[in-house]
């Protein structure tokens, strides 16, 4: 049976470690600047996300980093997950799966109106996956992004 438990902020460094898991396997590792000094900023000092681990025999084998977001249409909070990650050798027994249904709980328990994430379309063993879960894609939405030197240079 897979036990989940909240991070804590002395959990800052296995955070950091589970993002450079991530993104390594996204390619995107050189992406990367969080540190532990922001995970305990952003996560434990201002609040602003929450992070959860699936266990196994107290390890942590997987994890959701998760945030609310708004749906002005519902006129409620909704859940988006940044990321979803299962160490390649705990993947295909189940833990996947019991993040997503953990976290589905947390949204309902909440009185949320939805979850939702994002996935890259090259990764398509994790877009099998979420279809699976009854997952519907959101193909009339293109995400955009400022973020850098042009978000620094449009806030000017």
């Amino acid at each position: 049976m897979v036990e989940f438990r909240f991070a804590e902020e002395k959990d800052a460094s296995l955070i950091v470690n589970f993002i450079k898991e991530l993104a390594d396997y996204e390619g995107m590792l050189d992406e990367v600047v969080a540190n532990e000094d922001l995970i305990k900023e952003w996560i434990f000092e201002k609040q602003k996300a929450e992070v959860i681990f699936a266990l196994e025999d107290g390890k942590e084998v997987g994890t959701a980093l998760f945030f609310y977001n708004f749906s002005t249409f519902m006129g409620k909070s909704g859940i988006y997950i940044e990321d979803l990650y299962v160490k390649p050798e705990y993947r295909g027994k189940g833990y996947g799966i019991a993040l997503i249904k953990e976290l589905a709980k947390i949204t309902v328990e909440r009185g949320c109106g939805r979850l939702e994430w994002g996935c890259f379309d090259f990764n398509t063993s994790s877009i099998e996956f979420y279809l699976s879960l009854g997952a519907k894609p959101v193909d009339e939405w293109t995400v955009y992004r400022v973020s850098g030197d042009t978000l620094k240079e449009l806030s000017e």
